[in-house]
Formats: C-alpha cells, sequence, structure tokens
C-alpha cells in the first residue's frame, strides 16, 4: 500500500519518464536548448498574431490628428520651400518672414480654406502612413529582441532604434507618391487658374506626363535618409524611455508618457530637419523643365553656399508646434493598444 501523498512508480512506468523527462527539460541546464528556440518561436506568433490590431491602431489615430495641425503644416512647407517656390522666385509673391505672417497672409490672400490645402493627400497618405509606420515598428522591434537571454532596457536601445528607422523607410515607398504630392499642393500659392495644380488627381496627371514614374518619386534618396535619423529617433526614443518607465509600472501614467513623447518627437524634428529640408527641395522639382539641383549632394551643397545654415531650419519653429500632434499620435497609440488588447489601467496610473 502506498503512504498518503506518495506517487507510486510501479504501475505507472510511463509517468515516471515523463516526469524525468519534464525535470530535465526545466533544469537550469536546459533551459538555453530547446527551451529558447521554443520561445522564440512563440514569440514570432505573437508578432504576427498582433500585426492588424497593431496596423488598426495606428490607423485609428492617424487623420484625426493630422487635420487639427494641417495649417501649421502648411505654414512649415511654405517656409521650408519658398526658396525654390518658382512662384516666389519669380517675384509674384513676398516671401514669408515667419509663421504667424505665412498663417496671416495664406489666410487673408487665399481664404481660411486654404490652409487646409494638400490636407486631402495628406490624410490620404498619413493613414496607411502611420498604420504601417506602427505596425511594421512593432514587428521589427519583436523580431529584433525575440529569443534573446537578456532583455532588459539597456539592451533593446538597438533594436528600437534599428526597429523605428527600418518601419519608416518601409511605409515611404508605399506612400511616397502621396507625400510628395501633399508637400507640392500645400507648397501651391495663389487662388483658382492661378494655381499650378487643381488638386491631388491633376497633380499626379501633370507630373507623371513631364517626368513619368520618376517624378512622383523625385527625391525619395533623400527622403530615405531623413527617415532613417527621425524614424529611429522618434520611435526608438520613445520605445527605449517606455522600457525604463515599466520597470516602476506595468502601465506608466499618460501625462508622463505623454512628457516624454514630446521630448523625442522634438528632438527627432530638430535633428532630422535640414534632411527635411532637403528632401522637399529635391520634390520642388518634379515637373521642372530645368533641374536647380543635380542630386541629393548639389542640393545640400547649394543650399549651404547661396542661403547658409539657417535656410536648412527654415520653418522648424512651426514644425516645432505641428509636433504636439505627433507627441499625442504616439502616447494615444499606445493607449489603444492597451484597450485593444484588454488592458484597463488602475486609476493611480492615468
Amino acid at each position: 500500500m502506498t503512504p498518503a501523498g506518495a506517487i507510486s512508480t510501479s504501475c505507472s512506468p510511463t509517468f515516471s519518464k515523463i516526469g524525468q523527462r519534464d525535470e530535465l527539460s526545466t533544469s537550469p541546464a536546459n533551459l538555453g536548448q530547446g527551451y529558447g528556440a521554443e520561445v522564440s518561436s512563440e514569440s514570432r506568433r505573437e508578432v504576427w498574431k498582433n500585426f492588424p490590431k497593431d496596423f488598426v491602431a495606428g490607423a485609428i489615430m492617424g487623420g484625426v490628428a493630422h487635420t487639427v495641425v494641417a495649417p501649421i503644416e502648411r505654414a512649415k512647407l511654405l517656409l521650408q520651400t519658398q526658396e525654390s517656390n518658382m512662384v516666389i522666385v519669380a517675384g509674384k509673391q513676398h516671401r514669408y518672414k515667419g509663421m504667424l505672417d505665412c498663417i496671416l497672409r495664406v489666410a487673408k490672400e487665399e481664404g481660411i480654406r486654404s490652409l487646409w490645402r494638400g490636407n486631402g493627400s495628406s490624410v490620404m497618405r498619413y493613414y496607411p502612413s502611420l498604420a504601417l509606420n506602427f505596425a511594421f515598428k512593432d514587428l521589427y522591434r519583436a523580431m529584433l529582441i525575440s529569443g534573446k537571454s537578456d532583455q532588459d532596457a539597456l539592451s533593446n536601445i538597438p533594436s528600437n532604434f534599428l526597429a523605428g528607422a527600418a518601419a519608416g523607410c518601409t511605409s515611404l515607398i508605399f506612400v511616397y507618391p502621396l507625400d510628395i504630392a501633399h508637400t507640392r499642393l500645400a507648397a501651391d500659392i495663389g487662388r483658382g487658374e492661378v494655381r499650378q495644380f487643381r488638386g491631388l488627381f491633376h497633380f499626379t496627371k501633370t507630373i507623371y506626363c513631364k517626368d513619368g514614374i520618376r517624378g512622383v518619386y523625385r527625391g525619395l534618396p533623400a527622403s530615405i535618409h531623413g527617415m532613417i535619423v527621425h524614424r529611429s529617433v522618434y520611435f526608438g526614443g520613445f520605445d527605449t524611455a517606455k522600457d525604463f518607465m515599466l520597470k516602476e509600472s506595468q502601465h506608466p501614467p499618460f501625462w508622463k508618457r505623454w512628457l516624454v513623447a514630446q521630448a523625442v518627437t522634438t528632438s527627432a524634428g530638430l535633428i532630422s530637419y535640414p534632411l527635411d529640408t532637403v528632401r522637399r527641395r529635391m520634390m520642388m522639382q518634379s515637373g521642372l523643365e530645368k533641374q536647380v539641383f543635380m542630386n541629393t549632394i548639389d542640393c545640400w551643397r547649394k543650399i549651404y553656399q547661396l542661403e547658409g545654415v539657417s535656410s536648412f531650419y527654415r520653418g522648424a519653429v512651426s514644425n516645432m508646434f505641428r509636433g504636439t500632434g505627433a507627441a499625442f499620435i504616439l502616447v494615444l497609440y499606445d493607449e489603444l493598444k492597451h484597450l485593444i488588447n484588454g488592458e484597463i489601467p488602475h486609476k493611480h496610473e492615468i
């Protein structure tokens, strides 16, 4: 008779072997062999399972936030590209002196609605761009850190920045024609027949007839350079900061995440702004009979020689105000993912 609490092995040889195998497989000496591969495989399956959720969360936050800051966005683009704007260069329009002067003059000369010019193509670009950015960022990040034995905040920093850069470049390829259309429509000065383009379709048709597919991808190399820098800091910086905050709480307070997001967004914008100026100037060349810049390097050189260093940062203040919306998107996306995953924070964490 078997004592109470004991397990007889005489009548269950199979169970004994299974027990021995389980004990061996979970011992410290064997954790790094089959177990690590199993966890890695499980992590990858979880990544692909969450990809649709990440895509939806990014898409929801895109258009509304961008529409709110559209007037500032247009002012930023007008200031940034005015040295390459044929209307201003030809003397038909005075140069803008700053963000406030730009917004007031545009509203007076072209009407209040013109402050949202190009916002249609911008939203069409922003929805897929933001959705793809966030979804691919989470995908790349999970792939880079999955299977790592040491997943602390410091060891994840390279993965965070690399995932952000890769996600930005991936999404850019898909949405670039809408990106260049947004820039050209926002920089189009005047009313009615004076305007160069009557809308998204007219812009696409005009540029494609003149330059072909190359025209709607003008400035892509410069844009990739800027995207690598901006998205790596924007996404990588926020995810790294969030990794450190998660040590204190599983759901850091909204205000704390917003402050971090604002700091990261401002830093990313300022660091990458000269690159953004060069890419916008290259975009302004689509459809021109005579190209001002031969390539990206030539654009850098001519802007520096003819306009000075300050020209690389023209419109940077407007971009900082515009960045408030981008900071909210980072935090709201993070919050929306918690809700989608069914994670409800406690009151003291809000």
